[in-house]
């Protein structure tokens, strides 16, 4: 193995403790309120525009601060260690314009990426559907040729940011007698006619609406088709493996935010005279706490490294599917603990603990579940 693996340079160090110190002071005190009403974070939200945040994973061509991966996992790991739903904000943008970073025209980038970098914008990713979430090649949402323009009609689940995006990324079938090499990819504008039919009522990430987004005839101009007809698929994958990271990053960083808020009750909470910091069972539980989180960070970094440096040995599909299965198991173990550290407080709405273990579960869910991340680990071993 020759590629170069990563290295947490004085520059990455000192964004970290920026972010550490921002995220402290204008996004934890939002979260509880966040979560509790299911609203939108948008103090915070302005917050990460205002330190220009949105910028960070567009290229600065387009008005992007050009960072990379590991910068943007230490910006998704920090914010999610106060509030996951503010991490969220951050990261779904840079999923839905992955696909016109990768493999649109030059017009289609200069059009939407800058209004992205400046936070004017926010995309949603429309890739799942009622029966078509972890087999996409299942969609049934259809794209049609008319004239200059595609009309697009279906409809899709699970779109993180439904209802407050602008920009919708959106996978369809143009062929439906080709399998996955029939379908295509488009950037939609949320004026076009998109819908939201539902919002859902969800166990966590609440203050991030995810919901049902129609597209009844929406017709679009055919320069806004990403790439060529029938390279939908391949976009689809090509970019959920480089997204994959920074989801495994969201997770250490609920991990962390578990960790730290337990150590400090430990060091607070006293039982049969002493802190509970002093009885070893309790100890040992924080120390697994904290390896299999470093653990998870490190394999994190590792697979974004791999996207920093142009996976030269291939190797990214697997280690991504790694770092996101293992960090988002560990974060749900890690926030289970937490709860269990603190007893019955944890159990209640009174602590963050409860609210990070709500937010650790979409992390072995989205942009694939973790069974999928197996499935796709083991055929990378088995060929």
């Amino acid at each position: 193995m020759t590629s170069p693996l990563f290295a947490l340079s004085d520059t990455h160090q000192q964004f970290r403790d920026t972010m550490r110190q921002f995220s402290e002071a204008r996004i934890a005190p939002h979260a509880a309120a966040v979560d509790r009403d299911s609203a939108y974070p948008r103090a915070s939200f302005d917050a990460c525009v205002e330190l220009e945040l949105p910028s960070l994973g567009i290229p600065t061509e387009y008005g992007g601060a050009g960072a990379d991966l590991v910068t943007q996992a230490i910006m998704a790991e920090e914010l999610a260690r106060v509030c996951a739903s503010t991490s969220l904000t951050m990261l779904i943008s840079k999923l839905g314009m992955l696909p016109v970073m990768n493999w649109a025209s030059e017009d289609l980038k200069r059009k939407y990426l800058p209004r992205v970098a400046s936070g004017e914008s926010q995309v949603s990713y429309c890739l799942s559907e009622a029966d078509a979430g972890s087999d996409v090649a299942s969609m049934g949402t259809r794209a049609v040729r008319d004239g200059d323009d595609y009309v697009i009609t279906g409809t899709k689940y699970w779109i993180t940011n439904a209802g407050v995006s602008d920009v919708y990324t959106v996978f369809a079938v143009t062929d439906p007698e080709a399998g996955r090499r029939g379908i295509s990819c488009f950037v939609v504008e949320a004026d076009w006619g998109v819908k939201v039919a539902k919002l859902e009522d969800k166990l966590g990430v609440r203050g991030s609406p995810t919901g049902e987004v129609v597209f009844d005839e929406v017709r679009i101009p055919s320069a806004n088709l990403v790439g060529e007809e029938g390279k939908g698929f391949t976009i689809a994958m090509h970019t959920l493996d480089r997204s994959r990271p920074t989801i495994g990053a969201q997770a250490v960083g609920i991990a962390q935010g578990a960790i730290d808020y337990a150590a400090g009750y430990m060091k607070e909470r006293k039982a049969f005279g002493k802190p509970i910091a002093d009885l070893q069972g309790l100890r040992f539980m924080l120390a697994d706490m904290a390896m299999r989180t470093e653990a998870a960070r490190t394999l994190v970094y590792r697979a974004c490294s791999l996207v920093d440096s142009g996976d030269p040995e291939g190797e990214l599909t697997k280690i991504g599917a790694m770092a996101k299965c293992f960090a988002s198991d560990t974060a749900m173990s890690v926030t289970t603990d937490a709860v269990q550290l603190l007893g019955g407080y944890g159990f209640t709405k009174d602590f963050p603990v409860e609210r990070f273990m709500r937010d650790a579960k979409i992390t072995q869910i989205y942009e694939g579940t973790n069974q999928v991340q197996r499935v796709v680990i083991a055929k990378q071993l088995l060929g």
